[in-house]
């Protein structure tokens, strides 16, 4: 298990696909194109007890996936294809972790321009040092 306060750096780094998107372990100032971004969700900690005298964290994160958004087909096929990317990559981490559903598309729109983006919920066992 990683400590929680390591927590979303592994799990940044467990996303990275170079060259495709660029992982925010923080939500950035100005969300951009071809981007993973890892933030807190709600509840954030929670108190889990994986065993008879231990009390381990349950961190919880959103996953949010931005895109460009150019054109209805291609914008869906591309943020589709980096779904099942973070799927699979999440799936063949070492973390503990539980997967939620994805929400469905919806346009971002932010100084840049406008985006497609979709989340997802994760749990992740951790420890509290």
């Amino acid at each position: 298990m990683v400590a929680v306060t390591a927590l979303r750096s592994t799990l940044a780094t467990a996303l990275a696909n170079d060259g495709v998107w660029q992982v925010f372990s923080f939500p950035p100032a100005s969300p951009i194109a071809n981007s993973i971004i890892i933030s807190p969700d709600d509840p954030y900690l929670e108190p889990q007890n994986n065993q008879q005298n231990s009390i381990s964290p349950q961190a919880n994160f959103k996953i949010t996936i931005i895109v460009p958004l150019l054109d209805n087909q291609g914008s869906l096929n591309d943020i589709e294809t980096f779904l099942v990317s973070v799927f699979n990559k999440l799936a063949a981490s070492s973390l503990n972790i539980r997967m939620g559903n994805f929400t469905a598309p919806t346009v971002l729109g932010v100084d840049a321009g406008q985006m497609l983006s979709s989340d997802l919920s994760i749990s992740i066992l951790t420890t509290w040092s």
